[in-house]
């Protein structure tokens, strides 16, 4: 009793099986086609959606760019004041003011002779810390710039061989005026 409509015609002798076999092929054909075009046809909501949630994408990724970009800035600062700390200089005692600029106002630190004259010659470098300041050896310093370039507020360089290929070179004229200037033996430097 459950048989097919195609059974029915065919056990009634009104069609012939080659007849049957001709139009369940046809049927076949039809019903590809008819998915085919439903396949290409995306109704407008669903194209809605799509884009909603293409759009989505896109921003929680930029979000988590923003999010990793700001993980790295925090770790980045976090290494850089654990240097400062570990390699910083102490100066107890510091007889003599170090002023320096910051930006536009004008610091100042107690330092001994001898940092004194290793921050001039460039040996030592004055780093920010929050609101402190502090000595660091320069390889330190370096290594902190390659970094973060603001947190080194000190950094005095010596001049090299190149900076000093940049001047013109002294004629003889130059050195003609100046012998006639003669430098005193007791002269303090």
């Amino acid at each position: 009793m459950n048989k097919s409509l195609q059974d029915q015609l065919l056990g009634a002798g009104l069609i012939d099986s080659k007849k049957a076999k001709k139009i369940s092929k046809e049927s076949r054909k039809a019903k590809k086609v008819q998915n085919k075009n439903k396949d290409d046809s995306i109704s407008e909501a669903q194209a809605a959606a799509l884009k909603a949630k293409q759009e989505k994408v896109e921003r929680d990724n930029e979000l988590n760019k923003q999010r990793n970009l700001q993980a790295e800035k925090k770790a980045l600062s976090a290494q850089i004041a654990q240097m400062i700390n570990h390699y910083k200089l102490q100066r107890d005692g510091g007889e003599q003011e170090y002023n320096f600029s910051d930006g536009n106002k004008i610091k100042k630190i107690r330092v001994s002779q001898g940092m004194l004259n290793e921050i001039t010659r460039g040996r030592l470098c004055i780093a920010r810390l929050g609101e402190a300041y502090e000595l660091i050896p320069k390889p330190v310093a370096d290594k902190i710039r390659e970094r973060d370039e603001s947190i080194i507020v000190v950094y005095n360089e010596k001049p090299t061989a190149k900076a000093d290929n940049n001047l013109p070179p002294a004629t003889d004229s130059d050195e003609d005026y100046y012998a006639q200037f003669e430098i005193p033996d007791d002269l303090m430097w």
